[in-house]
């Protein structure tokens, strides 16, 4: 699987969050990963919310699917709500 991103958005996640999309992109390893259509808004593209863990932390990627790749579009640590859904759908 190959990704792309927007490296200027990845330096400010590195800047703001302390970790760029190349540490996020691990998300995809999660055998439990959770995948969510993001239907927020209208964005012009179908988007994505993946929620998984990374070093023992619930990270949320929002990404895109390209011709030849995950276009990886923001990255962010779960917030209280998406860590229980993430618990909740793997539970079992």
């Amino acid at each position: 699987m190959d990704f792309e991103w927007d490296m200027a958005k990845s330096n400010l996640c590195q800047i703001s969050r302390n970790f760029d999309f190349t540490y996020v992109i691990s998300i995809f390893a999660d055998p439990n990963l959770l995948i969510e259509k993001d239907q927020r808004w209208d964005y012009g593209e179908e988007r994505f919310r993946a929620l998984g863990v990374i070093d023992q932390k619930v990270f949320v990627v929002i990404y895109t699917k390209r011709p030849l790749a995950i276009r990886v579009i923001s990255a962010r640590r779960a917030n209280r709500r998406e860590v229980r859904l993430y618990e909740e759908n793997h539970s079992s």
